[in-house]
């Protein structure tokens, strides 16, 4: 059942038209009572204050465009211009409930009413569907060709972000909307949410079902709404805490079944051996065995609490930790700061130094540390709560809160300049992936919010 050919698409992956992406090829593609914190955060209060300023700076960048719109995901240096992934907004829709205060709570609302909107008026379809991205504001294209709308373009439509090629819908991405959406519904009580997150469900079971062999839920679509052949664990892991929020608030036991269903594919992808999940398979019936990524160690855990396979975390710990210094041949790290975390797969420790990730990119540094997954394996960790667990949970975290001081100064969001120190930088240095794209030092949405749910104790994958 196992075997090593090409790896399966990860969630982050281009879905769009085809088209290569060439100098911004940089895609980042609550537990209980909708981010309840487990036990009070251990996290500077200025860090979190800071975070959630640099939230608030790119969900407020375009305010000449209207009052419906979304959070850009990087800064304007990442290349990528007012770019909003479905995938950051669920992120920081989540991060925003975590927060705990009024503004929060509007601001998650305002997003998830966003996502919403984008559901309700595709330009193409009427299913539940969410798109890869939108644009959150006007800019020139590289070919000179301008995009002058915000969120919402002059005939009404949802300003897809059919640029970069970014208009497929993976089933990871919509699962992640849908948790937000069922967050938003259990912390308000408004039925418009539930629905939302209904809606996203059951197109999911329409397109993603698959009675392969290995079963679970494929990839998604691609931009001409062709099914794409992979079956991804990440995105099975995040149907188990989707399914799993819906089976809760609707009541309707459809749910359980399809949780189980995508939580039988994710054991299927156990290596016993070694203690960590594979990446998931192309063909519904061959394991790909590389490369293995950090956030099917992370998020299995999250969504599972299953002790049988809590090992996975100290895989990651080890097999993918990471120091990232500024002797380090391709590092972009300033003299005298280090960085430690994991990096994105087992792939980005054997990237070439000697070529660039991307056409028009700079060389890897393999000690490349990847912010965001090493914020969610630090909650990870403070969910287990093993031995140790703690402390090198609040070491992850201060590496993380260090790189929001120090890292992505003089950065940009819409052209304006951010608040001081604020914001989460996707990356120590260049790093790639191992699965077509890297990760660079930009500040941004995802890496932000995932450490401001660790710093909240939130898991965002419990039902």
């Amino acid at each position: 059942m196992t075997g090593s050919r090409r790896p399966a698409l990860s969630r982050r992956a281009l879905i769009g038209t085809g088209l290569a992406v060439g100098a911004a090829a940089l895609t980042a593609a609550g537990s209980g009572p909708a981010g309840a914190a487990e036990r009070p955060s251990t996290a500077p209060p200025g860090a979190r204050r800071r975070a959630y300023a640099f939230l608030a700076a790119a969900m407020d960048a375009y305010p000449e465009h209207g009052t419906v719109r979304l959070t850009q995901s990087y800064t304007d240096q990442a290349g990528l211009f007012s770019t909003a992934f479905t995938y950051d907004n669920a992120l920081t829709i989540l991060a925003h409930l975590a927060s705990r205060t009024g503004d929060g709570h509007r601001r998650a609302v305002a997003l998830g009413d966003a996502l919403l909107y984008a559901q309700a008026h595709d330009p193409a379809h009427d299913d539940g569907r969410l798109r890869q991205a939108y644009n959150a504001g006007p800019y020139t294209f590289y070919d000179g060709s301008p995009q002058p709308y915000g969120f919402v373009r002059a005939d009404g439509t949802a300003n897809v972000g059919t640029q970069f090629g970014f208009t497929g819908t993976a089933v990871g991405d919509m699962a992640w909307a849908g948790i937000a959406l069922s967050a938003l519904a259990r912390r308000t009580g408004q039925r418009r949410f539930l629905t939302g997150a209904v809606r996203i469900g059951e197109w999911i079971e329409r397109v993603g079902r698959t009675d392969e062999p290995l079963g679970g839920y494929k990839f998604g679509v691609d931009g001409a709404d062709r099914r794409l052949p992979f079956t991804s664990t990440e995105h099975n892991t995040d149907l188990i805490g989707l399914f799993g929020r819906l089976a809760r608030l609707t009541g309707d036991p459809v749910w359980r079944e399809r949780r189980a269903r995508a939580a039988a594919f994710v054991r299927k992808m156990w290596e016993p051996s070694a203690g960590f999940f594979y990446t998931g398979t192309n063909d519904g019936v061959t394991i790909n065995t590389s490369p293995i990524p950090e956030d099917t160690q992370t998020w299995t855990h999250l969504a599972l609490s299953s002790p049988a396979h809590a090992r996975s975390l100290d895989w990651a710990t080890t097999e993918l930790s990471v120091l990232d210094t500024a002797d380090r041949r391709n590092s972009t790290v300033p003299a005298g700061q280090s960085y430690e975390g994991v990096t994105f797969s087992s792939a980005g420790l054997l990237a070439n130094e000697d070529a660039p990730i991307a056409a028009g990119q700079p060389k890897p540094d393999r000690n490349g540390v990847w912010f965001e997954g090493t914020a969610h394996l630090a909650l990870a960790l403070r969910h287990r709560h093993a031995p140790g667990d703690e402390s090198r949970a609040r070491r992850l975290l201060a590496s993380v809160e260090r790189a929001q001081d120090l890292l992505g100064g003089d950065q940009t969001i819409g052209g304006r300049a951010l608040p001081t120190r604020s914001g989460v930088v996707s990356a120590s240095s260049p790093l790639d992936t191992g699965f077509g794209f890297g990760y660079y030092p930009y500040r941004h949405a995802g890496a932000t919010a995932w450490y401001l749910l660790a710093a909240a104790r939130a898991n965002p994958l419990a039902a």
